[in-house]
């Protein structure tokens, strides 16, 4: 007979699997900021909440996450990797590109104009909610960063994940960063060895 306290722990660890190809992404409401001339005045921004169907519905979509705005490999590799690859996406049929961090609206932007970035979208997920959903949440105790998401990319199409690439080593309080599947390039030649015709929404 299995123990109470042995099926909690076996379903605890059940429910923080992350997701997999095939899978419809979160339905979640990203709390955003855009920027709105009508207000006027030195900071003309409004709240806009945008959920994950109008990201993701009936669009050929990469996101990749990351653990945090302002960190070194996110910051010297991670991004600036999918920004410089942006134009080649769109060749390839990829209607946008978006970068998602379990940090604030107003980090991510102050992190997009510190890197420089115009092109890939910067996407807020403050309550990691989407990231929880994903299956992708993970301590970062260690470092004193509460909650955020393991490092990832991957393809959605009209919703549905269709590849992951997973960082290998998936782990609360993992004591290093991996970065080896989730870069640019890897998901560049995955795009590119699979486009045979336009993408269209079923």
């Amino acid at each position: 007979m299995v123990a109470p306290h042995t099926i909690f722990v076996m379903l605890i660890t059940m429910a923080q699997q992350p997701l997999t190809e095939g899978a419809r992404v979160p339905e979640v409401v990203f709390k955003t900021r855009v920027r709105d001339e009508s207000i006027g005045g030195e900071n003309p921004y409004r709240w806009q909440d945008v959920s994950s169907k109008e990201i993701f519905g009936g669009k050929k979509v990469i996101l990749f996450g990351l653990p945090g705005a302002f960190t070194p490999t996110c910051s010297s590799t991670h991004v600036p990797g999918f920004e410089a690859t942006y134009d080649e996406f769109k060749k390839l049929g990829v209607d946008e590109v978006y970068c998602l961090s379990v940090n604030d609206a107003f980090v991510m932007k102050q992190w997009a104009d510190k890197l420089g970035v115009k092109k890939v979208k910067m996407l807020p997920d403050g309550n990691a909610a989407f990231t929880r959903g994903m299956g992708m949440l993970v301590k970062k105790e260690d470092l004193g960063f509460g909650e955020r998401s393991w490092r990832y990319s991957m393809l959605v199409e009209d919703g549905i994940i269709k590849k992951l690439f997973i960082e290998p080593g998936f782990s609360d309080d993992c004591s290093t960063d991996p970065f080896e599947v989730s870069d640019a390039d890897t998901m560049l030649a995955y795009v590119g060895s699979t486009k045979k015709e336009p993408f269209t929404a079923q």
